[in-house]
């Protein structure tokens, strides 16, 4: 069930970025750059891919892009850590488990 990890339900902390689109048929989620006000100079933007019903680490993927602007007041890619992808990956799977968890134990 793609429900289980549907934008709505994505944990706060992620949906602060403005969202580009989104199919929840498709399980493909795209927010639009996002500056941290701390940080005018770079910015970020993310993809959620969720590739399965199955609550697994396997079911769901984010890439996450960083710019940063350079003398000229252009956008250049910069790195982005790799483990910033699976931390992020970890908590989308967490905070599904928690409500699937939380709705099991209401419907009981």
């Amino acid at each position: 069930r793609r429900q289980c990890l549907s934008l709505a339900r994505l944990p706060r902390h992620l949906t602060f970025m403005p969202l580009s689109s989104a199919d929840p048929f498709g399980g493909v989620i795209i927010t639009d750059w996002y500056s941290p006000p701390d940080a005018p100079a770079e910015r970020f933007k993310m993809n959620v891919y969720i590739l399965g019903g199955q609550l697994r680490s396997d079911g769901v993927r984010v890439a996450v892009f960083r710019q940063t602007r350079d003398r000229s007041g252009g956008w250049l890619d910069s790195r982005v850590e790799p483990a910033t992808n699976t931390q992020l990956e970890n908590q989308i799977l967490a905070h599904a488990r928690e409500l699937r968890s939380r709705t099991l134990s209401q419907t009981q």
